[in-house]
Parts: C-alpha cells; sequence; structure tokens
C-alpha cells in the first residue's frame, strides 16, 4: 500500500493542501494529513505532526512556506521518505541545499500533477 504524508494538509478545499489530499485518495494512497490546527481533513484524521504518522510513509509532500519548511527538515529526514514532493512555493535555494545536506531525495515539482490529476479537477 502507497502512503502519503501531506505537510501543510488544509480543511479549505480551494487549498492545493487540501486537494492533495483529495488526488491522493482517490489515487489509491493510504493518506496522513499533517496540520497542527486542524483534527479532520476530507473524513481522514489529521497527524498534528509530522512524528504522529505511523512508520514511514513513501512520499511526503509539502505544502509550506520556505521559513517553516526548513524548521520541519530534519524531523523529515529523521522519518524518511522515498520522495520529497516540494510544490510550487516552498522551495527555496536555502531549503534545497539543507534537503541536499540531509540526503533527501527531492522533486521540485506539483504533487497533484505527479500523479496524473490536473489540481483543477479536484
Amino acid at each position: 500500500m502507497k502512503t502519503i504524508a501531506i505537510l501543510g494538509a488544509s480543511a479549505d478545499r480551494n487549498k492545493f493542501g487540501n486537494k492533495a489530499v483529495r488526488a491522493f485518495a482517490q489515487s489509491g494512497y493510504t493518506v496522513y494529513p499533517v496540520n497542527p490546527k486542524e483534527t479532520l481533513i476530507e473524513g481522514l484524521p489529521v497527524c498534528r505532526s509530522l512524528a504522529e504518522v505511523p512508520g514511514r510513509p513513501n512520499l511526503i509532500s509539502v505544502y509550506l512556506p520556505p521559513p517553516v519548511l526548513l524548521k520541519v527538515l530534519p524531523e523529515i529526514a529523521a522519518k524518511g521518505c522515498d520522495e520529497l514532493w516540494l510544490n510550487p512555493g516552498t522551495e527555496s535555494a536555502e531549503v534545497l541545499a539543507a534537503a541536499e545536506r540531509l540526503g533527501l531525495n527531492v522533486i521540485q515539482a506539483c504533487s497533484i500533477v505527479g500523479i496524473g490529476i490536473e489540481p483543477e479537477e479536484m
């Protein structure tokens, strides 16, 4: 079973952090929305932090601004994943350098498009 943790998941259906939850769930992934302020997103229980995600996810998709992401990168490296998707607006030179130092397999692209779904369809 493929698993994904979505950092910056949102209850707002207009935000990409919500569209990703729906797109990956539709595509058969076990989805772990991560947001410290929400309890339920699209019917799924929300993890307050990446540490609450059970096991090691196959993918981590990020919808956080670079300054916040920089603080979370060590936690991402400790948790581990096959691919770390940095969606548009999350990357910066500093983030990319830190991710490289931590040995993370970074993909700079829209993770929703990466599974063959157009975000505007969500």
